[in-house]
């Protein structure tokens, strides 16, 4: 006699049964222009923490001055937006900046540089 149970042996389960529906995800390259600002800002005592969703819709990389609280920026890829797929919002919903060049929407969250004397 074997132990494999022959109630269920005619039972064919597909790899993908109960898999995720798919989801809008930041790639390689914009992982890393997220995470080199993260890490400047993180560095100057600014940014403490972060959060990442992947939603049907968007994806989203949201930036905490404490865990604790409301982020302060959502940096967000919508790809069927028409004005572009990237956007900054802050805390209030207000959106800072959306283009299509994700470097240049995430230049408004740049530091301005101060002089030294």
């Amino acid at each position: 006699m074997s132990d494999v149970d022959t109630s269920q042996a005619g039972t064919v389960v597909p790899l993908n049964a109960g898999a995720a529906q798919p989801r809008v995800s930041f790639d390689r390259r914009e992982l890393q222009q997220i995470l080199q600002l993260y890490g400047r800002m993180v560095a100057a005592g600014e940014w403490r923490d972060y959060a990442m969703d992947f939603l049907k819709t968007k994806a989203v990389f949201a930036i905490f001055r404490r865990s604790s609280e409301m982020p302060l920026y959502r940096v967000e890829k919508m790809p069927d937006a028409k004005q572009g797929p990237y956007a900054v919002i802050n805390t209030a919903g207000l959106v800072l900046k959306r283009g299509h060049d994700l470097k240049r929407v995430l230049a408004v969250l740049e530091k301005p540089l101060k002089v030294v004397q």
